[in-house]
């Protein structure tokens, strides 16, 4: 998808943001940044040409607060990539797995391990996320410590893999989204095309029948419709859609 660009994400380092940016942009560098915002914010502030950001996973669900952030950015969504979660565990070279007493990762990650952590018998402990857990046992040194993270932040960080593939179930899938400043070129895109949107329709009777009745009218296919509540209030909703087609599209366009 392109060479020598910076591609932004929220995390640290090692963050399977991190790994997914470079499986998209395999020549890339990144860019680490402390928030979903902030990874926007760069390529808005041509800090980075791109940003790679997780919406849904099929285990933990979606990620609320990047429908909230779409709404507000005016970049562009220009792609979507399916990444298979492998979580590993890891700790400083030399530990064997009988030495851990103490596991960090983030409290997803953890959950989605549950049935290996039991069998070790040792304290789980929440990180931040996956990559710091890691930095963190790299940096205390210590061989009672192991983080569950992925192979690139044991790269990263200088750490062993005692042992990979201990997610419990196998289909532990993050689709991410790729934004940037420029539109998609619909006369270059030879794979089907999804476009996503956020809109909220008032709280009237009708109101919602009438918003979807233009899809159907004029046939385009509406793959995922989710809602999320706004402003702190029960009474109006906004909504997130997936459609196909391009927005130039006759059928699509507004």
């Amino acid at each position: 998808m392109g060479k020598n660009i910076l591609v932004a994400f929220q995390g640290l380092l090692g963050a399977y943001s991190d790994l997914a940016a470079r499986e998209i942009f395999p020549d890339t560098n990144t860019l680490p940044r402390p928030s979903f915002e902030e990874a926007l914010s760069a390529v808005e502030k041509n800090l980075a040409d791109k940003a790679v950001i997780p919406v849904e996973n099929t285990i933990a669900g979606r990620v609320a607060e990047i429908h909230q952030i779409l709404s507000s950015t005016k970049l562009k969504i220009v792609a979507e990539h399916f990444h298979r979660v492998n979580h590993h565990l890891l700790a400083i070279k030399g530990t064997k797995i009988k030495d851990l007493k103490n596991i960090y990762s983030h409290i997803h990650a953890l959950n989605q391990c549950r049935g290996f952590t039991k069998k070790l018998r040792a304290k789980t402990i929440f990180s931040a996320d996956t990559a710091g857990a890691a930095k963190d046992v790299s940096m205390l040194g210590k061989k009672v410590n192991g983080a569950i993270a992925s192979k690139l932040a044991a790269k990263i960080y200088d750490l062993s893999i005692l042992r990979s593939n201990v997610e419990d179930v196998r289909h532990n899938v993050t689709r991410f989204l790729v934004l940037g400043k420029n539109d998609p070129n619909l006369a270059t895109k030879k794979k089907p095309i999804l476009t996503s949107l956020v809109f909220y329709v008032r709280n009237v009777p009708a109101a919602m029948h009438k918003a979807l009745g233009g899809f159907a009218t004029n046939n385009v296919n509406m793959t995922k419709l989710e809602s999320f509540m706004i402003h702190g209030s029960f009474r109006q909703a906004q909504f997130y859609a997936d459609i196909e087609g391009h927005p130039d599209e006759k059928n699509v366009k507004l």
